[in-house]
């Protein structure tokens, strides 16, 4: 048995006792699987499921922002609130993250932390207490009558 095996099914066995995390040489909550099953993974929007033009206002433990979509697949929005963003900034919305180096790609989540970059600096926003869409773009004539 190579050794990349032996630790995974250490992690893969279940323990008698009904604890899914005993034995586990990785407790389950800090595996990427783990994280994907948090509160704030669950219950939040995925920033390409929005077409430009949408505008949303995610509150946090300590501000309010509003975000407005500027191009979902490159994760490009225009965000106003808090004490770092007074005037509207185009920044990139890399995802939510509950801290550390775990981040879930393009996601705003509840009970997690936004995480967006201006140029190569990255700024984290206490935890998102709740999602709401404002505001959705018409739709196109065109896409209407295709």
């Amino acid at each position: 048995m190579s050794e990349s095996s032996r630790y995974a099914a250490a992690i893969e066995t279940d323990s008698p006792s009904g604890d899914p995390d005993r034995g586990n040489v990785v407790p389950t909550r800090r595996t990427l699987d783990g994280f994907a099953l948090e509160t704030g993974c669950t219950e939040g929007v995925a920033l390409q499921s929005f077409e430009a033009g949408t505008v949303l206002k995610v509150i946090t433990r300590n501000s309010t922002y509003r975000v407005v979509v500027v191009d979902p697949v490159q994760q490009r929005v225009l965000v106003t609130g808090g004490r770092l963003f007074t005037e509207r900034t185009e920044v990139r919305l890399e995802g939510a993250t509950a801290g550390g180096s775990v981040l879930k790609i393009g996601w705003i989540g509840t009970g997690l932390r936004v995480e967006m970059s201006v140029g190569r600096q990255r700024i984290t926003t206490s935890c998102v207490q709740s999602v709401t869409i404002e505001n959705v773009p018409p739709r196109r004539c065109s896409l209407l009558t295709s």
